[in-house]
């Protein structure tokens, strides 16, 4: 099997599109179907099947995608290998400006520290701009909010959905609440209002922005209530609790995701030894911080 193949196929799985795995591999869609018909051809498997206007994984295409990992690891590893002694080389990493204080520090630290001479260039953007910017090959590597139902990137930590204000701040149980939260294309945007809508609870969408630093501000300032991730807080904040009778809010993975054609260092075994290092090192510093308070 040819590795071009392969890498274009685990592009499909990871993004769930032939069309944005075109974009990351840098060919036409006709070119990528044509590749997938070669791989099936290789293998003498069908790896798709159309469930209406959608392309789902025969069984057998879900049992290569575990090979085609394995067998495009130790080829990158092979060549990041023979690549190591290079010198000093830059990444281009995306995250979304929501995690930008609590997940860049600690995963630009962990970079560091497996290759001393890496160079960052972080890029601030939402997970869908970040989608976007890895398939016109302007970002290596991002941190992205997973899309529900899919296996995109590889797991860097869970995260809970919370409604916050600033401490001290009263909720009145007839207040119409004033809301700061993130854009339409975050996934707590549609579960914090249709929440309160199904509730009937009455509130105002004060402000909407892509920028964590400018709602938190607002949070801050006491003019308003938001629905973040918990590691997004800050410790002038507290979480609002079950008595405030406000909507749940999701669960959602954040991932590192590999672009289509990332820099030949930027390998599966890097990433995977970056997360495990990034996660023994938010664990120390979990368990040295006490926990936020919620308000009472």
């Amino acid at each position: 099997m040819e590795i071009d193949l392969l890498r274009t196929y685990v592009a499909i799985v990871d993004t769930g599109s032939f069309t944005r795995a075109a974009r990351q591999t840098f060919r036409t869609q006709s070119a990528v179907s044509m590749q997938m018909k070669r791989l099936e051809s290789q293998v003498e498997k069908n790896l798709f099947r159309r469930e209406g206007r959608m392309l789902e994984l025969t069984e057998d295409g879900k049992q290569l995608v575990h090979h085609a990992r394995r067998i495009l690891a130790v080829h990158d590893e092979a060549l990041a290998s023979m690549q190591a002694n290079r010198g000093s080389f830059k990444v281009r990493l995306g995250c979304p400006d929501d995690h930008a204080r609590s997940i860049l520090p600690e995963l630009i630290l962990q970079m560091r520290r497996l290759y001393p001479e890496i160079s960052v260039s972080v890029q601030c953007a939402s997970s869908n701009k970040l989608r976007q910017l890895m398939d016109g090959g302007e970002v290596d590597l991002a941190v992205l909010t997973r899309t529900p139902d899919s296996d995109e990137g590889y797991l860097l930590l869970q995260d809970q959905g919370v409604w916050a204000a600033a401490r001290g701040r009263q909720i009145s149980p007839g207040e119409v609440l004033p809301l700061a939260i993130y854009e339409a294309d975050c996934k707590f945007h549609s579960a914090a209002l249709d929440g309160l809508d199904k509730l009937q609870r009455p509130y105002q969408l004060l402000m909407t922005s892509s920028n964590a630093s400018a709602l938190l501000a607002m949070v801050k300032a006491g003019g308003a209530i938001t629905a973040v991730a918990t590691s997004t807080l800050s410790e002038e904040m507290i979480v609002l609790g079950p008595e405030h009778q406000l909507p749940p809010l999701p669960r959602v993975d954040i991932v590192l995701m590999i672009a289509g054609q990332p820099h030949p260092m930027i390998t599966p075994a890097f990433v995977q030894e970056l997360i495990a290092g990034y996660q023994t090192g938010r664990q120390s510093l979990d368990q040295a911080i006490p926990e936020t308070d919620t308000a009472g």
